[in-house]
């Protein structure tokens, strides 16, 4: 997930004689900040957001390739501010034992900002990469729990604003219900945020999503989440709502496509999403 930029104006850039500074670096401020919390941490099946307590099984690999576009116009005392951006994200999944995972994801992304029109940002490169295990711990009657804790290492440009320049980490725990033809996830995390030192340090993250098995082979999807904004003067915490589908070519191999749209101002517009998986 990208949120390319935020609200714009919940950070203001200064330059050393206490002047107001390029727009640029406000952008550029607001891409860390959102590289760092969520866009390198690789979540569930896509195009959800929201994980599942599945795991690989052992000796078992899933290459994932995801792609993403996202668009955002707003307009704050009479400053209009219109920002895109994408990714593809490549994630690889490796069953450790039957019960645990290690979880390998390593992005690319681009973005673009403009200010009444004018272009203030456009950067793109290799973000930061995460690597990640999933644990499930318990199993019983189509009820699956599990513990992700993982680590984003600094391999992005931080200069460039495509990487928060220092390690990360977090941990979220998941659950699991199956109900054929019905399946509900939920996920609760926790960011630390050591990107700034005027944003908010710990960041909650809270997120429900639910397939459906419309006919052999096709799943419905749909999601919902919101997680606290690190703006310390921030009003509103970023919520989406995602819809999909996902549909199994073969028994190894899936391809997928969503929308996911913002809540709150302070989450992009909109978002285009697809990505397939293949399991070996």
């Amino acid at each position: 997930m990208l949120r390319t930029t935020r609200k714009v104006a919940q950070i203001v850039a200064t330059d050393g004689k206490g002047e107001i500074g390029s727009m640029r670096y406000v952008i550029k401020g607001l891409v860390v900040s959102a590289m760092l919390l969520m866009h390198t941490i690789a979540w569930g099946a896509h195009p959800l957001i929201t994980d599942d307590a599945g795991t690989q099984g052992k000796g078992k690999f899933q290459l994932e390739v995801n792609g993403q576009y996202d668009s955002d116009k707003e307009t704050e005392n009479g400053v209009s501010l219109e920002s895109t951006g994408g990714q593809v994200a490549t994630t690889l999944s490796y069953g450790v034992m039957e019960s645990a995972d290690l979880v390998l994801s390593l992005p690319y992304q681009w973005a673009k900002a403009k200010e009444d029109g004018v272009r203030v940002y456009d950067e793109k490169g290799v973000s930061d990469t995460t690597l990640e295990a999933k644990w499930r711990f318990f199993e019983k009657d189509g009820l699956s729990l599990a513990l992700k804790p993982g680590v984003s290492i600094p391999t992005g440009n931080d200069e460039k604003g495509l990487g928060a320049g220092k390690m990360g980490y977090h941990v979220f725990f998941i659950g699991s219900k199956e109900a054929a033809p019905w399946a509900f996830h939920v996920n609760v995390g926790y960011i630390g945020n050591e990107n700034k030192v005027d944003e908010e340090k710990n960041i909650w993250h809270a997120s429900l999503a639910t397939t459906y098995e419309v006919m052999k082979n096709l799943k419905v999807v749909g999601n919902v989440g919101i997680e606290r904004n690190p703006g310390r003067t921030a009003d509103r915490d970023p919520a989406f709502v995602i819809s999909g589908v996902i549909y199994s070519v073969a028994e190894s191999f899936d391809i997928d496509g969503g929308v996911k749209y913002g809540l709150t101002s302070s989450e992009n517009d909109w978002s285009l999403m697809a990505g397939m998986a293949f399991r070996f």
